[in-house]
């Protein structure tokens, strides 16, 4: 799994800024002012092949009550959970003794910690680290987040003791099934119930990975590896009240996964992190089978006010119908494995490259594309050029002006056509022609036409011969 890196410093010392140029995004609300960043934010970073995990967190105080306390608190939640620190200190301001507290909790973390001094730009590195040797800490690296300078040998130095890993690849032999979602909506009582049918044969096999823990199941004879990030224990020993978990443990299951269970709360409103999630699995090219949880006991006019919030918050999940069922009465569950068997089939699935081009001919005639700087955007070859999820490249004219909304006309459209639940398909697009179509044959001069090109060359090579004398 990718190693998780954990920023941490005082507040207003620039973990927001540099967690947006690590990822390459504005996921990070970055403002002049301490107490921004409350919750962790969670994103993926790479410097050179090396992916990893990186989690802004909103910084470590000695506050004892109050939002600073629980900020405090998800810091070091963080830090416990962590693979490396970078601890960031602010280069102008100088060590404070705010730093030196959090240095000293620092060396006793047993993590390996990478101290930054951020603000760096325009100063000499060495004269910009030379007060924070003080911090104990090793030699610091200077940097600036704003000005993206030194980070690609600070992620060096922080991925340089951790043992490099290979980016996770959803394997195609078998569907891995992560169990995602917020605190508290019923995770580990769906994977109790997932692993409980008299039919389900379980051997349970501790995973290399802190608390994950994969199983192998089969079920009416498919066979399946369930992700449990919470760790999965005897039903008796389950506290249905208290439910641990870990949103980097979460990340990681998902990255390792190629279907996910989103799990989401009937008795609660479809929340921004229940999106944030969604999204994630999305962008990792995921299939998802969304399950609407706690079902049971909800009168008509809550059911229909939980299926406007999904339509409403989750429209761009239009291809994985919801789920509802209730986990500890087991209603529900056992349609949970055909949509899971669906939404990996259609995720593999082998699009003909004959068929998906008169599935893009009749989508073009029904709605043709809209007029750009004045020409018609024309759309002529389409072939699959990739699985998991399907992605469908198309060449035409014009094709950088295709707005979003008709890509995700033709994404719906393939996705109709070929019958593909639990997965979106990608369309991308390409200029050009036909990349399959063959070039047509030079044609072949008549004698008559040779001599007259014979002719014209001998004549172009005088005239070139005589300029270069008169140059001479």
């Amino acid at each position: 799994m990718k190693p998780v890196v954990v920023l941490i410093g005082r507040p207003n010392v620039g973990k927001s800024t540099l967690f947006n140029a690590l990822t390459r995004s504005r996921a990070a609300i970055v403002a002049d002012q301490p107490g921004v960043t409350r919750d962790r934010q969670f994103g993926d970073g790479r410097v050179g092949d090396r992916p990893y995990l990186v989690v802004d967190t909103g910084g470590l105080t000695s506050a004892v009550q109050g939002i600073a306390a629980l900020m405090s608190a998800q810091t070091r939640q963080a830090m416990d959970e962590g693979d490396a620190v970078v601890f960031v200190v602010d280069g102008r301001a100088g060590p404070s003794a705010d730093d030196f507290a959090i240095a000293g909790q620092l060396r006793r973390l047993g993590r390996p910690v990478t101290l930054a001094v951020n603000k760096a730009e325009g100063l000499d590195p060495s004269v910009a680290v030379a007060e924070f040797h003080a911090l104990g800490l090793g030699e610091p690296v200077a940097i600036s987040s704003a000005h993206g300078e030194g980070l690609a040998v600070l992620m060096q130095r922080v991925l340089a003791p951790l043992p490099q890993v290979a980016e996770a690849v959803a394997p195609t032999d078998l569907p891995r099934i992560a169990v995602a979602g917020r605190p508290n909506v019923g995770k580990s009582t769906l994977v109790n119930a997932l692993l409980g049918e008299e039919r389900v044969v379980v051997a349970d096999q501790p995973g290399t990975t802190r608390d994950s823990i994969r199983i192998p199941l089969a079920h009416n004879g498919h066979d399946y590896l369930l992700i449990d990030t919470a760790g999965v224990r005897r039903r008796a020993r389950v506290d249905e009240g208290v439910e641990k978990t870990s949103v980097i443990k979460t990340l990681q299951a998902i990255g390792e996964a190629n279907v996910v269970i989103l799990v989401l709360d009937a008795r609660q409103e479809v929340s921004d992190q229940d999106v944030d999630l969604a999204g994630y699995v999305l962008e990792q090219g995921r299939s998802l089978v969304l399950t609407v949880n706690k079902w049971d006991g909800l009168d008509e006019s809550r059911r229909d006010w939980i299926r406007r919030e999904l339509d409403r918050k989750l429209p761009f999940l239009a291809f994985a119908p919801p789920h509802f069922i209730s986990a500890l009465q087991h209603t529900g569950i056992e349609a949970l494995f055909p949509a899971i068997d669906r939404a990996f089939a259609s995720a593999n699935v082998d699009m003909p490259t004959a068929r998906i081009n008169r599935v893009l001919e009749r989508a073009v005639e029904a709605t043709p594309p809209p007029i750009a700087r004045g020409r018609r955007i024309k759309l002529k070859f389409a072939h699959q050029s990739g699985h998991n999820p399907p992605r469908v490249t198309v060449y035409g004219n014009s094709v950088a002006h295709v707005p979003d909304s008709y890509r995700r006309y033709l994404s719906n459209t393939f996705r109709e056509a070929f019958g593909l639940e639990g997965t979106p398909v990608r369309v991308e697009f390409e200029q050009g022609e036909n990349p399959y179509l063959d070039k047509k044959p030079k044609k072949r001069l008549t004698a008559r036409q040779t001599k007259l090109v014979q002719r014209t060359r001998r004549i172009e090579k005088k005239r070139k011969d005589r300029k270069a004398r008169t140059a001479r």
